[in-house]
């Protein structure tokens, strides 16, 4: 880590750039258009835990179609998740109905399945979180998913479900339950909910796609090719220089970068 922080300076027209374009897209006006509506459509923490990690495990592909189809699965929760998942009620879905592009019934069944026993062993999953110690890891996000698959596999009879969770964490960038991290933990109040106290926001990775891949990368802030573990840890070693405390507040300026950039015309 120390080794990517040396060889990789950020010049000062790039950070200033980088400040400009938090300061432009981290604002309200920019959560109707997200999946992050929709732990903000709830007050209890274990509502915002599920709707957050569902917006989450299916956000691949246009935003429009990610929020379209994260609203389909909240209707079919009855829009209240928790009890939902406490009374069982996606035992009753159709497990081939698809709900998102790849994304079946059988699916969100198998991942609502280890929630309903995270949540009936520990109450919440921050609980849970805490209780394996994730904040004090180097990779929370990691060890989470490491233990969540536990539990999930186990209720699922063996069984593992990469569209829920990916399964080869020494490799996968984990962009989808860093992007949920992130909004969980992440606590200046604007976006962000800041409703989990196990983990630091120090500690949190950058959600790391393509396009977010493709701006670093122009703006030389990594390497690496790949959207891969090790361009996670080089990016967000890089962006820790920049704010230590808080590396993920520059996650709005990499996707504001070019996607949300208003056009000329």
């Amino acid at each position: 880590m120390e080794k990517v922080n040396k060889e990789i300076k950020v010049d000062s027209d790039i950070v200033d750039l980088l400040n400009h374009e938090v300061a432009r897209i981290n604002n309200v006006n920019f959560i109707p258009k997200d999946p992050v509506q929709f732990p903000h459509r709830f007050e209890k923490l274990q509502d915002i835990e599920i709707s957050g990690l569902v917006a989450a495990i299916i956000a691949w592909g246009k935003r429009s179609m990610i929020c379209r189809d994260a609203d389909h699965i909240l209707t079919l929760m009855d829009n209240e998740p928790y009890a939902y998942v406490m009374d069982e009620g996606y035992e009753d879905l159709d497990p081939e109905m698809n709900l998102h592009r790849t994304f079946f019934a059988k699916d969100l069944q198998y991942f609502l399945r280890g929630m309903h026993r995270i949540y009936k062993e520990y109450g919440s999953l921050d609980a849970f979180s805490t209780a394996i110690r994730a904040g004090e890891d180097e990779a929370p996000a990691w060890k989470l998913v490491g233990e969540m698959q536990k539990i999930m596999s186990d209720v699922n009879n063996g069984a593992t479900c990469s569209q829920c969770l990916p399964t080869h964490l020494d490799q996968t960038a984990l962009k989808r339950i860093n992007m949920a991290l992130r909004w969980f933990v992440r606590d200046d109040g604007i976006v962000d909910l800041g409703v989990w106290k196990s983990i630091p926001k120090s500690k949190l990775y950058i959600p790391l796609d393509v396009h977010v891949g493709n701006v670093s990368r122009e703006l030389g802030l990594i390497t690496r090719k790949s959207n891969d573990r090790k361009s996670v840890d080089q990016l967000t070693a890089v962006l820790r220089t920049l704010r230590p405390d808080d590396p993920c507040i520059y996650d709005f300026a990499l996707f504001g970068i070019g996607v949300e950039r208003p056009r000329k015309k």
